[in-house]
């Protein structure tokens, strides 16, 4: 079986579909406030796992996947390997804590790590878990990471995270909606889908096992947006009558990431009562994106189930053929998600997105 790696060789370095989940979601043009205080009484470090929703070039640095304009056109007047027309949701997280955006790991050039690292990369899932750039992989990749930067013997930019800055670090994870989505893609039935769930959760709990064993004690972690609601789901799959909700979403695929969310919620529930000197955040990024298409009029945009980054018009703008980056399609912004984030209103428990670095 071929690896995600081999598979962009093998196809001429075009991703599967599941690669563009960012670049498919619907406009989305609220902006950040230009500044937002941040309470940081040190240098806020932050280490990320995750997929396309957390990656900030490391599709491009780890495989040379040319991630091609329009990407990055309105902030970074460039591509630097996002797929997003700008900042990511990680980005400006990072901002309202005034510190720099997240270095890919696997990104040789221009990297700085002073303020921790990325290991994200799209399309990347929890299973299987050997698999480039899987969770499990991308965990091992920090192990080696910690261990060569606290390692006095390797050679290489010295001083930049000692054992104080792992352990008061924030460990990022939003993982698991590629899970979801390849099974689906590989026709299983949605009982037979949501039987996956428990081993998606347990490879979770495993990674953030691993980072607490390693010294870290602050955990922030995403749930799954509304997969259904992407329109080039809505555009592949074959529909019948009834198998959308109210708002046009695919009801099993959403169905099934509710479940996965409860799932990682309990988990996150468990892992809080087990590892007392920790704190462990739930963010119900569901909850977020399915508001913004519910109600997206209160939002200011009419069309919120068509890809903006997308090729062809009603009803999803989206044509397999034309992947972004392509001539003839449009781009959005993704600023609204972490605003709401940052609001507070769906973290559990209710706290502060600096409290990992205002004590």
């Amino acid at each position: 079986m071929a690896s995600r790696s081999q598979s962009l060789q093998l196809s001429g370095r075009r991703p599967p579909p599941h690669f563009f989940f960012l670049l498919l979601l619907p406009c989305l043009l609220i902006s950040l406030p230009n500044q937002v205080l941040s309470r940081c009484l040190h240098t806020p470090i932050i280490f990320s796992f995750g997929d396309s929703n957390s990656d900030t070039g490391g599709l491009a640095a780890g495989l040379g996947f040319p991630v091609n304009f329009p990407n990055g056109r309105t902030f970074f007047r460039r591509s630097t390997g996002r797929l997003s027309d700008g900042r990511l949701i990680i980005d400006l997280l990072c901002q309202s804590l005034g510190a720099n955006f997240l270095s890919p790991y696997l990104d040789s050039v221009k990297s700085n790590f002073s303020n921790g690292a990325n290991f994200a990369i799209v399309g990347s899932s929890t299973l299987p878990k050997y698999v480039p750039f899987a969770l499990n992989i991308q965990v091992m990749q920090f192990l080696h990471f910690k261990a060569s930067l606290l390692d006095p013997t390797v050679a290489g930019p010295r001083n930049l995270i000692n054992d104080d800055g792992f352990r008061n670090a924030l460990y990022m994870f939003d993982i698991g909606q590629n899970d979801l989505a390849d099974s689906f893609s590989k026709n299983l039935s949605y009982v037979q889908v949501v039987k996956r769930i428990p081993l998606i959760v347990a490879e979770i709990k495993l990674a953030i096992q691993v980072m607490h064993d390693q010294g870290g004690r602050k955990f922030w972690i995403h749930n799954t947006g509304p997969l259904g609601c992407l329109p080039q789901k809505l555009s592949l799959v074959p529909k019948k009558p009834g198998d959308l909700d109210p708002h046009g979403c695919l009801s099993a695929y959403n169905d099934a990431a509710r479940l996965f969310n409860e799932g990682l919620r309990h988990l996150c529930q468990e892992m809080s009562s087990e590892l007392k000197d920790s704190t462990i955040v739930y963010v119900d990024i569901f909850a977020i994106k399915y508001d913004l298409i519910a109600n997206s009029v209160k939002y200011g945009f009419s069309s919120p189930l068509m890809a903006c980054c997308g090729y062809g018009g009603p009803p999803y703008n989206y044509d397999i053929r034309v992947p972004c980056g392509q001539p003839g399609h449009q781009v959005y912004a993704n600023t609204i998600v972490a605003s709401q984030i940052l609001s507070m209103d769906y973290s559990t428990p209710r706290v502060p997105f600096d409290f990992f670095c205002s004590k």
